[in-house]
């Protein structure tokens, strides 16, 4: 029986590593690329490491001179950077991770958000011409608030303040809809939407199995640590002046008077066609100690 091989870029990200176990799983041989260093990552006969600053000629470190099917689940504004190596596999097809953020960070008030949701737009937009210029097949995954197992930037981040501080502020009625979806679930449509040989050239979005409110969203992280609920609400002005000083703190130097604003912006997204054509079907927030990040 011949092996199947399959490249996959971002592979310590936290959906890189749940889809190395999914591809195990199903009986994939990976070479799996970071632009970290590969240690403590995980070992596993199908799995063939390299690391991107470290790369000479990839094709000895692999059986497969040709590798056709490629998970790109890094940021999708370096995957331009790794055409050539795309091309040198003959790469055929290749799913792509982007992000629901190209709709919501285009027009923020803050500059660097701005300058995210343009690096998305520009990375989707080079994958297509690339991919018509060679002919290869692409699919590209826009999910919205990613969480799990502690490595997200998301629920971690209000975990790690509310461990801090216990307590967690909220601007105004903090009433904006989330759809927080898992590592996981975001994983399993990457894999899906790879033996979806019948499409390509589509770009789905991915939402969680539930909506709910960005006031709701944090209640429940304060139930997963089994912690009281302590939020208060903070105004407007006094969010200013708290992120000015946030910036000079490592921990909360990225947190902004945009990302406040947004409590109270609905972030919701469909998600029916990807459950139509990749069988999509997310999970309920029902977030668990598992989820949030470990004690440091």
């Amino acid at each position: 029986m011949n092996k199947q091989y399959v490249g996959l870029l971002g592979a310590t990200s936290l959906v890189g590593e749940c889809l190395l176990r999914k591809l195990i799983e199903n009986n994939w041989h990976i070479a799996a690329f970071s632009r970290r260093p590969i240690t403590n990552v995980m070992q596993h006969s199908q799995i063939t490491w390299q690391q991107f600053d470290t790369i000479g000629n990839v094709k000895d470190c692999i059986e497969e001179n040709e590798i056709h099917t490629w998970l790109c689940v890094a940021p999708i504004w370096i995957l331009p950077e790794h055409f050539d190596l795309l091309s040198a596999y003959n790469a055929r097809r290749i799913v792509v991770l982007s992000s629901t953020s190209r709709f919501t960070k285009a027009t923020s008030p803050d500059p660097d958000e701005r300058k995210i949701a343009q690096q998305l737009i520009e990375g989707e937009e080079c994958l297509q011409t690339w991919a018509a210029a060679h002919g290869i097949q692409w699919i590209i995954l826009r999910p919205t608030l990613i969480y799990g197992y502690g490595r997200d930037k998301n629920i971690t981040e209000i975990a790690r303040f509310i461990r801090r501080l216990g307590f967690f502020p909220l601007l105004g009625s903090a009433l904006g809809l989330r759809q927080p979806v898992h590592g996981e679930d975001v994983a399993a449509a990457c894999y899906a939407a790879l033996g979806a040989s019948n499409l390509s050239g589509r770009a789905y979005n991915l939402s969680g199995g539930e909506t709910l409110t960005y006031r709701a969203m944090v209640e429940r992280v304060f139930k997963a640590m089994n912690h009281p609920v302590r939020t208060f609400t903070v105004p407007l002005w006094l969010f200013q002046i708290a992120a000015w000083g946030l910036k000079w703190l490592p921990h909360y130097r990225n947190w902004t008077v945009a990302m406040a604003e947004r409590m109270n912006q609905d972030l919701k997204f469909d998600c029916s066609e990807a459950k139509q054509d990749l069988h999509f079907r997310p999970r309920p927030f029902n977030l668990t100690i598992n989820d949030l990040p470990g004690q440091s």
